[in-house]
């Protein structure tokens, strides 16, 4: 196993990431215990996960997954100094969390709280704002003019976010958290973040998740250009595009309990004609190479410069294990080439 620097923190992070959002819904606590003790001994020592989970999101879920990792540690207390644990703070929107109110300083603080005690930790790692209280180009809305940036007030989404970080350092200095990231969010928000931080001496964001794949290459170059320049760890989640780029969904396929077939909050905007047929063309250039599609998918994201560590998910330890296993082969030459050509015909497919 690789291991990379998380951004500008002392942090050493295995390249692959352990992805838990499916523990408490479509996994166990079971289920969970295998693939921790699994990644573990593979070498992955960077688990995420986020008091909003288990996804698709619900109020009978809410914190399900943190506490399922929390009675792991429980049981098994040697293991918590192996791990780099990321948690999120949910952003607005869900009625059931903080009454669906923005993220503040008060809230970060209240939130670390709930989730040091879910799941069962002194600290955690590294703490991240799972996506900002302004609307951002992420969820689908990637496409010319879904966004309308001039919405809002910059001043005061400024202010916020100041008070966001005074938050966060707030709990740094109590020793509740080590570092702290952002997810879902742009390089404009990257940007204003650094800035606050250095004008007010408060913690320096050191990492942002988005998702990216081989649908959904939005975030390189510019996003991904401001990570390396600055020192802020990429990572990148949904590199499978929710499994579509496994092959699994095609021809309108839905595997019993796999994601697709739970309500999803946004729906399956991934599910359009342009993006079935990418990820066929995908699992055509697999077959040729003698790959499976996963790894073909895994490969392609794990190469991508300016990446540190790939967040991964499964629901069957057999997932698992060819997930993890397609990071011990980078793809050749003559595979990357075959994917530029299809990332030509479909560079934007939903």
């Amino acid at each position: 196993m690789k291991y990379l620097q998380l951004g500008s923190s002392p942090l050493e992070v295995s390249r692959v990431c352990l992805g838990s959002m499916t523990w408490g819904l479509q996994n166990n606590q079971n289920d969970a215990n295998q693939q921790l003790d699994y990644a573990l001994s593979q070498g992955i020592n960077f688990v995420d996960t986020a008091e909003m989970y288990a996804v698709p999101p619900s109020k009978e879920t809410y914190g399900q997954t943190e506490a399922i990792i929390g009675h792991w540690l429980k049981a098994n207390p040697d293991k918590r100094k192996d791990i780099i644990l990321a948690s999120k703070i949910a952003g607005p929107g869900f009625s059931y969390i903080r009454a669906a109110k923005p993220i503040s300083g008060k809230t970060v603080i209240q939130a670390v709280d709930d989730s040091l005690k879910r799941l069962q930790t002194d600290y955690i790692d590294l703490y991240q704002l799972h996506w900002p209280n302004y609307s951002t180009p992420h969820f689908g809305n990637h496409q010319t003019n879904n966004v309308d940036f001039s919405a809002g007030n910059p001043i005061e989404q400024t202010d916020t976010m100041l008070d966001i970080l005074q938050g966060l350092a707030s709990c740094i200095q109590a020793g509740k958290i080590r570092f702290c990231g952002l997810s879902d969010d742009s390089p404009w928000g990257i940007n204003q973040y650094l800035r606050l931080s250095e004008q007010h001496n408060l913690p320096r964001i050191v990492s942002i998740q988005n998702e990216f794949n081989l649908l959904h290459t939005k975030d390189w170059p510019y996003l991904i250009e401001t990570c390396v320049k600055e020192d802020i760890a990429f990572l990148p989640w949904s590199p499978l595009a929710t499994g579509l780029l496994t092959g699994k969904y095609l021809n309108g396929a839905r595997p019993e309990g796999s994601r697709w077939t739970f309500m999803q909050r946004n729906g399956l905007f991934r599910d359009t004609q342009y993006s079935n047929a990418a990820a066929q063309a995908y699992v055509d250039v697999a077959k040729q190479h003698n790959i499976s599609p996963a790894s073909l998918a895994l490969g392609w994201v794990d190469q991508v410069n300016g990446v540190t560590s790939t967040i991964i998910g499964a629901t069957t330890m057999p997932q698992l294990k060819e997930n993890i296993s397609a990071f011990n082969s980078p793809l050749t030459p003559a595979i990357i080439d075959d994917i530029k050509q299809v990332l030509r015909q479909y560079p934007a497919p939903f």
